[in-house]
């Protein structure tokens, strides 16, 4: 017999034994009669392992221990209640006669060949008095030997101490492919690590050189992070990491960007106040002034790039002078008489810096570093020089805000300040959301092409915020309704393309049904246990009410007395883990100190701080 096989059963003789199979018991869930010895131990959330033969050779059963129950026959009695109730306790029958029965969830099987260990199935139900015993990091890393290198660890099984093994495959094909792209969510209140927890997975994904990764980023945490401005208290040495693994990064604003689309301008400048200091409000006479605006600066040859300067202004200027384009967007006289009285006593100057000048901003090529959605697309997506990269675009406010030796962010409503004192950039949720669009759009076409030369993309991108882009009710406009779209969309088709997603939302009932029923992968962190949201995690756990159960012992991170005791505890579904192939939900705490997450992947605790 090879030393691994002689390994794995010493090592379950060896275990601590906490009980035995009992009755009734079935393939999908097994009753686990409570060692005297082990009454007083900390059961639920435990990994339970025991050793049975089928078909004729050795398998090893592993599973989660959801709950406890304590049952004591005598003190059912309603005599002996009424004794009881009495003395309190009797002592013949009170503790003595107690019996504590667990439940088991088997989530892995594996069968003994040779010298191996291949996936298999409880097909039957072993005999009453099989021992279990406790799963220790020695029992799973010899179970688990030929995987080694394709385990990674976000933290260890809930409740307990061994490190709970996950593997995140890229999407292409080989030993350490899916061989297809598949979508993840992370759900869960706000302070509950969903941040961290993605970070995490994405240093997993990094370890792929022929993997890209995409962050569309609206509040700038990620971006923050590979800028070496660690976030939250779990500060993650991001760049550190990544410069290890030789994974290329590239952080990016909307600065670096340039919009290349005459629909974007059209609906840009109806979100600006130009057309508001010229009397026409927000409605379907803007939308019509701003579309025909467009469509005529194009007929006349100017070009999007060149929209920011002031011959191109002069033109729109004269345009909007005209009357037959006055007429599209306002039919009656008295109207186009007002827009004329306004327009007449407008000062051009003031119109260009104060209000032009923003819009076009997004448009203009002659920015330091900046490029085309398109070009920046082809680098992260196309290119294949050397390893591909981790690009992160910071879509936050913040960004938009900041100064580069210029005053760069407008308020969505201006004020009449001098010429040079005017801001150069424009910036909203719904600008934000038009950005998100052109880039989704631009995902989707890269995709599409590389797919018709059969090629996948092998790219993960992640969305923060999904349930603002994404919500289940509708947008209150038609901007947010194309990207909400467009997700759906994506979330449908691009699989086969090679790209999957990876959402992170605050709740899970105001997501989209339609990108919730295409993820493969969950993870359930604390908040979502009542109400709502917790009918709409039943829906996805369907029957397996232990596990629910299980879950709402979950406690608030932020309820701790300390930074240090915090716990950071989520429940995972799909295809994630080699120990739950039966799809069975899996629960684990997330690493709460850098050094523990360091030290388990990548062997050096202190990678990245200084001594």
């Amino acid at each position: 017999m090879s030393e691994q096989v002689v390994d794995i059963d010493r090592l379950i003789d060896e275990a601590e034994r906490i009980g035995v199979v009992g009755s009734p018991s079935s393939t999908s869930e097994l009753a686990l009669d409570v060692l005297a010895s082990a009454v007083d131990k900390k059961l639920v959330g435990e990994f339970g392992l025991f050793r049975f033969r089928q078909d004729g050779k050795n398998h090893y059963a592993l599973g989660q221990i959801t709950e406890v129950k304590l049952r004591n026959v005598w003190h059912e009695d309603p005599t002996m209640r009424s004794l009881i109730r009495q003395r309190g306790r009797v002592d013949a029958v009170s503790e003595r006669q107690d019996t504590h029965q667990g439940e088991m969830a088997v989530s892995a099987v594996f069968a003994r060949d040779g010298s191996n260990y291949r996936p298999s199935i409880l097909g039957t139900v072993p005999a009453t008095g099989t021992p279990i015993c406790l799963v220790d990091d020695r029992v799973l890393d010899t179970l688990l030997a030929p995987y080694r290198d394709q385990l990674f660890y976000l933290g260890r099984v809930y409740g307990s101490t061994p490190r709970l093994p996950l593997w995140f495959k890229h999407f292409g094909h080989g030993p350490d492919g899916a061989g297809e792209a598949y979508h993840l969510g992370i759900f869960g209140k706000t302070g509950s690590g969903k941040s961290v927890l993605a970070k995490m997975i994405l240093l997993a994904y990094a370890r792929y050189p022929q993997m890209a990764m995409l962050v569309l980023d609206p509040q700038g945490e990620f971006a923050k992070d590979l800028r070496g401005e660690p976030t939250g208290e779990f500060r993650l040495p991001m760049n550190d990491v990544l410069r290890r693994l030789g994974k290329p990064t590239r952080v990016l604003s909307v600065r670096d960007l340039v919009l290349d689309r005459w629909e974007l301008f059209a609906q840009i400048l109806y979100e600006s106040p130009f057309f508001e200091q010229l009397s026409v409000p927000k409605g379907e006479n803007r939308e019509l002034a701003c579309q025909t605006l467009a469509d005529r600066l194009r007929r006349a040859k100017v070009r999007l790039r060149d929209l920011h300067t002031r011959d191109a202004f002069d033109k729109a200027w004269q345009l909007l002078g005209e009357e037959q384009i006055q007429k599209v967007f306002y039919r009656s006289e008295s109207s186009r008489a007002r827009f004329q009285s306004m327009y007449a006593e407008a000062d051009p100057d003031q119109f260009y810096s104060a209000y032009w000048g923003p819009v076009t901003w997004l448009f203009r090529e002659d920015r330091k570093d900046a490029q085309k959605v398109d070009s920046l697309l082809y680098q992260l997506l196309v290119s294949e020089e050397g390893a591909r990269p981790l690009m992160v675009i910071d879509l936050s406010e913040e960004q938009a805000r900041e100064a580069r030796g210029d005053h760069s962010f407008l308020p969505l409503f201006g004020g009449n300040a001098d010429v040079q004192d005017q801001p150069t950039m424009l910036w909203n949720e719904t600008i934000q959301a038009l950005v998100v669009k052109r880039l989704l759009e631009g995902i989707r076409s890269a995709a599409e092409a590389a797919y018709k030369k059969s090629r996948s993309l092998n790219t993960l991108v992640l969305m923060d915020e999904a349930h603002r882009l994404a919500p289940r009710e509708d947008p209150e406009n038609q901007e947010k309704k194309a990207v909400r779209e467009l997700l759906i969309d994506a979330a449908r088709t691009t699989r086969k393309y090679g790209v999957g997603w990876m959402f992170i939302s605050q709740t899970l009932s105001s997501l989209h049904r339609g990108i919730v029923e295409q993820l493969r992968i969950f993870f359930f962190g604390f908040g979502l246990g009542m109400g709502q949201e917790f009918r709409a995690l039943s829906e996805l756990v369907g029957g397996r009410s232990k596990a629910l159960d299980l879950y709402q012992l979950f406690r608030d991170p932020h309820s701790a007395f300390d930074v240090a005791s915090r716990e950071y505890s989520f429940m995972t579904i799909g295809p994630v883990s080699p120990l739950s192939f039966s799809g069975t939900p899996l629960f684990f705490n997330v690493f709460n100190r850098v050094e523990e997450f360091l030290e388990a992947n990548f062997g050096k605790p202190n990678l990245g701080r200084s001594s």
